[in-house]
């Protein structure tokens, strides 16, 4: 791991860190990094779960005001994140390095896809919210946390859309909950790859403690900095990502 690779890494942890704690997809900026680097398609993939372990507390403490008063809540859902989680970092332990490097493409453009038609999705739930059934919160959040630890981009929009839906229609609470709840799911999945998987730690070091900081600034950022060119830029270079992977798999 040269200087200039950790420099990178550094870099793309802050830039990620800020714009998954805001609510977009953060691992279409860090997991490109990792393959930069030259760690292959499945142990970047898990040596980016491993990192964004670090989001949980740099977001924790980026988003103080708006989860005061939610510990209750946290506590109820926590755990089903968890086995979500878990059932997800399974399924990647044992899926082929092979299988995992032509999957992927598909995984890093469907999480482009959620990114760019995040303000079509949260315009829909603002038009047609009404009534929502029990088993949605339930039944979503499980899924987005088994989603999250086979592969985690686009699941924090995914999470967020669910809760604008189903817990609190104002975004900073919804999107402070979706950085407490998914950071629940990376735990528990990165143990797993800790335990059992490849985890490339000279690459997860620095881009963790790019993911701390950039989490800490990514709350507070956003309540000033409009960050639709942001979304769509990142949007975009997902789907080049996914083209390019499919062409030429890691």
């Amino acid at each position: 791991m040269t200087a200039v690779n950790v420099a990178l890494l550094l870099g793309a942890g802050v830039l990620a860190g800020m714009v998954g704690s805001a609510g977009g997809t953060a691992s279409l900026i860090s997991y490109p990094a990792l393959l930069a680097v030259g760690i292959p398609a499945l142990a970047a993939n898990m040596t980016n779960a491993v990192a964004f372990v670090a989001s949980l507390p740099g977001s924790a403490l980026g988003s103080r005001p708006e989860l005061r008063g939610q510990g209750q809540w946290l506590r109820r859902w926590a755990p089903l994140a968890a086995v979500g989680g878990a059932a997800g970092a399974a399924l990647l332990l044992l899926t082929p390095a092979g299988v995992f490097g032509r999957v992927v493409p598909f995984l890093v453009a469907f999480a482009a896809l959620a990114l760019l038609l995040q303000p079509r999705v949260s315009a829909w739930q603002e038009k047609h919210l009404r009534k929502t059934s029990r088993l949605l919160l339930p039944c979503g959040l499980f899924a987005v946390s088994v989603y999250d630890g086979y592969w985690g981009a686009g699941a924090g929009v995914m999470t967020l859309a669910l809760l604008l839906l189903t817990v609190d229609q104002h975004l900073a609470r919804s999107n402070a909950l979706k950085n407490m709840i998914l950071g629940v799911a990376d735990v528990v999945c990165s143990i797993g790859f800790v335990l059992f998987g490849p985890v490339h730690w000279a690459a997860a070091v620095p881009l963790a403690l790019g993911l701390l900081v950039g989490s800490m600034a990514g709350p507070s950022l956003t309540r000033r900095v409009p960050g639709n060119t942001i979304r769509v830029i990142v949007a975009l270079a997902g789907f080049g990502l996914a083209v390019h992977l499919w062409v030429s798999p890691g």
